[in-house]
């Protein structure tokens, strides 16, 4: 796949859910589902053959109801967890499923099925806690253990031990409900961060509606989407309905460390690249994708940075390594729509898939200026 040649995929159907393969990722390979008021919703499963450059798709019924989320899950390569409305009498309600995939993605011998079935689809109990699923994210270590963001709750399940129990709820009234939310990659897996109105809250799952750190105020309007950096402990990135993206250290919570305001509308989805988090995505509904570099603030940020450009570490004789300079570095608009997700493929940390609503996956690479200045 040529750098400057994006691959496109259309669905037939409008879509904003969108993951990528998280376990066992030799291959690339992307998740997008549909979201149709039709009860004919589709997963469709894109695999990235690197040699031919060619897209290869197989496509699954889903016909509970139109999906909202998708995430993958990091233990378990055939294991989905999909957030999806549909239609009871004359109410929206919404439910989430876990959708486990075929050992085999070939259709059997002899049958000619338009759609393939799932597994198995297991249906998490959400009904006591609430109306609206904003996400299913599946805990960074322990495979049993999904947070479930209903509302204005938490939800923890436990798989292994069918139980659930509330650790984090909003308890005063007329309060809107939690945005999304993630699990932190470090403290043992024990806290979970939620994005309530223009603030991040921190919460020990531990111990129920132990407030660990928030952000009061993070950003002037709604936050939209997090991304806690893979690399750098306390480091995680907002985007929201100002249109500023920002880099917080949550050990001081008074003043973000990174900031850019380069979409010109809501930013829907943000992501750090998982081995290079200099590297940050961004999407939103202006239609781009942004690739923003914050190497002065990543773990590969220069140790020291003197006056004169020197490193700390640099010897007398040598020249100093230049790093990319902090700021936009591309800007990828073959969008026509609002772009709701973006994500990195774990398989090659150089692809990242965009989607926007009209239904149009995009699989695009960083440019290889960007890619040979950090490696080399």
């Amino acid at each position: 796949m040529e750098e400057n040649n994006s691959l496109v995929y259309g669905l037939e159907f409008q879509a904003r859910a969108l993951a990528s393969q998280q376990a066992e990722s030799n291959d690339v390979r992307f998740f997008v589902a549909t979201q149709s008021l039709k009860p004919n919703n589709q997963l469709h499963i894109v695999d990235l053959n690197e040699d031919s450059s060619a897209l290869q798709s197989r496509i699954f019924a889903h016909p509970y109801g139109e999906v909202w989320r998708l995430a993958a899950s990091a233990h378990d390569s055939r294991l989905l967890a999909s957030c999806y409305s549909l239609l009871k009498g004359t109410q929206v309600v919404m439910e989430t499923a876990l959708l486990t995939l075929p050992e085999s993605l070939e259709p059997k011998d002899g049958e000619e099925q338009e759609f393939l079935a799932f597994e198995n689809v297991e249906k998490l109990s959400t009904e006591g806690y609430g109306v609206e699923i904003r996400t299913t994210e599946f805990h960074p270590t322990d495979a049993n253990q999904l947070a479930c963001v209903v509302d204005g709750k938490i939800v923890l399940f436990n798989r292994a031990e069918a139980a659930t129990r509330v650790v984090a709820e909003i308890n005063a009234k007329n309060v809107p409900k939690f945005t999304t939310g993630r699990w932190s990659h470090f403290h043992q897996g024990n806290h979970f961060i939620a994005l309530h109105e223009c603030s991040i809250k921190s919460y020990d799952v531990r111990d129920p509606n132990h407030v660990v750190w928030s952000i009061d105020e993070a950003h002037s309007q709604l936050v939209r989407d997090l991304d806690c950096n893979p690399n750098k402990q306390c480091h995680i990135a907002t985007g929201g309905d100002d249109g500023v993206l920002k880099v917080w250290d949550f050990r001081n919570t008074k003043e973000h460390v990174f900031a850019r305001s380069d979409h010109h509308h809501w930013i829907w989805s943000v992501r750090f690249n998982t081995y290079h988090d200099q590297l940050i995505l961004s999407s939103g509904s202006d239609g781009k994708v942004l690739l923003t570099c914050a190497g002065s603030v990543s773990s590969e940020a220069p140790e020291v940075i003197t006056g004169d450009g020197g490193g700390g570490e640099q010897g007398a004789g040598t020249e100093p390594r230049e790093h990319l300079a902090d700021g936009l570095l591309q800007t990828f608009d073959q969008h026509e729509d609002s772009v709701y997700g973006v994500e990195w493929s774990t398989a090659d940390p150089w692809m990242f898939a965009s989607l926007s609503y009209d239904g149009r996956m995009i699989i695009s690479k960083v440019p290889k200026q960007y890619k040979y200045q950090i490696l080399l």
